[in-house]
């Protein structure tokens, strides 16, 4: 089973993405702010992470490249209403971009699609139901 952490500040959009993504058969991992995110990767070693750019504390940008630097490629979707980050290069090291809408497809397709690129040649097909 994948796991994806989700980092989010507002604990609505939270809960829902938790549910939504758990719903697909991933196991779903949760931090409010970046300091945690990055305590989080440090123990659970997330298959994708899903982060918000704009956070109390430190922002979404800085601890995608803390999480870059000491843990090496893990991908990263940045997930934010704000499309003005798009022309920011610090968002050119994450896998992909996504603005935050009321349809959650395009956020999942991107996660599978992304889980399904770092797929481990040597790892065994998966069933529909994730086995």
């Amino acid at each position: 089973m994948n796991t994806v952490l989700i980092v989010e500040d507002d604990r609505n959009l939270l809960r829902l993405y938790q549910a939504e993504l758990e719903t697909e058969g991933y196991r779903v991992v949760t931090a409010s702010n970046g300091s945690e995110a990055a305590e989080r990767v440090a123990l659970e070693t997330p298959d994708v992470i899903v982060m918000d750019i704009r956070m109390p504390g430190r922002d979404g940008l800085d601890t995608m490249a803390e999480i870059l630097r000491e843990y090496g490629r893990i991908p990263i979707i940045l997930n934010t209403a704000y499309s003005s980050y798009l022309d920011d290069f610090l968002t050119w090291a994450a896998e992909a971009y996504i603005i935050k809408s009321g349809d959650l497809e395009p956020l999942k397709n991107k996660i599978r699609e992304i889980l399904a690129a770092h797929a481990s040649p040597c790892d065994p097909p998966r069933n529909d139901d994730g086995r």
